[in-house]
């Protein structure tokens, strides 16, 4: 069985509203005769005349009064569903977003988040999942809608990236530690006892800029868990902890942090999606919110 034009449909649309070949041709931009063509392959399709003579103009028959409204809403589906997609109702979305994430991220930013989601959207729910690594598969196999983090050179090209900050490391000691009071220079700073927070195979940019001015840290400590962990031990300790600055703002409170003495480069922290989500509506209503809650407030 061949399957129907469905570009008749919008032709039988017109028709039916006009009741003229005429008017439905000259709507349509279409010649007399090619409307009449239409005509007749619509009847074929229908098995009915649809449109009658009745005196010096066209009358629908009962089929065509059945169609009418049902074509017509049909060609409105049709039209709505290859308009671009608008501004998703809000109050009414209901939806969870999965974003991959580290843990200071969640609880430095995730606040603000919350709040706002709560404020604007509160039938989504947001669903925090660990980030053990830099692989890309979660976000193209669709089980994770948003990351974040820095883009390294073996980023998936093929993933959407949006910047939110930028971001430097500093040193983190808890109150009345000795490197609280004084001039902090590389060799003090190295001869502290650090923790080490990495999940790097290669050397941490922090041993790189020590051992080019021949100094070599002590790492008593190693952590593949997150900055809030170190700073965590580092609250409570000796500890030197070494973390992103504005990733860590609100779990620094009420500890010493100070300016790592080494030249170090600022790094960027982006957030990172699959195309496919590129312009779903509800999808860049969140890139909006994650942008926002990473923005400083006035």
């Amino acid at each position: 069985m061949n399957r129907p034009d469905l570009n008749l449909l919008v032709t039988l649309d017109v028709l039916l509203e006009e009741g003229s070949v005429a008017r439905a041709a000259e709507r349509l931009r279409l010649s007399p005769s090619a409307m009449s063509r239409s005509l007749a392959r619509l009847r074929e399709a229908t098995g009915d005349p649809l449109l009658v003579r009745a005196g010096r103009g066209l009358v629908p028959t009962p089929r065509a009064a059945e169609l009418r409204e049902r074509v017509g809403q049909l060609v409105q589906a049709g039209e709505a569903a290859l308009r671009p997609a608008g501004n998703p109702d809000l109050r009414q979305l209901v939806r969870t977003f999965t974003l991959r994430t580290s843990e200071g991220f969640v609880q430095n930013f995730g606040p603000r988040l919350i709040a706002r989601i709560g404020a604007e959207a509160p039938g989504v729910q947001l669903r925090f999942v660990p980030k053990p690594d830099k692989d890309s598969a979660p976000l193209r196999e669709g089980r994770v809608d948003l990351e974040t983090g820095v883009v390294e050179p073996d980023t998936s090209p093929e993933l959407r990236v949006r910047a939110l900050f930028r971001d430097r490391y500093v040193g983190v000691v808890r109150r009345n530690h000795p490197l609280s009071r004084g001039r902090i220079t590389p060799a003090r700073y190295a001869e502290g006892r650090h923790i080490g927070v990495s999940r790097q195979a290669h050397q941490d940019p922090i041993d790189a800029a020590l051992a080019a001015l021949g100094l070599q840290r002590k790492t008593v400590v190693s952590l593949v868990a997150g900055f809030a962990t170190a700073l965590a031990l580092a609250r409570h300790s000796d500890l030197v902890a070494t973390v992103p600055e504005r990733h860590t703002g609100n779990l620094r409170l009420g500890l010493f942090g100070f300016p790592v003495p080494l030249r170090l480069p600022e790094f960027t922290v982006s957030m990172l999606w699959h195309p496919r989500l590129d312009a779903d509506p509800g999808h860049r209503w969140l890139r909006g919110i994650v942008r926002d809650a990473c923005t400083p407030e006035p």
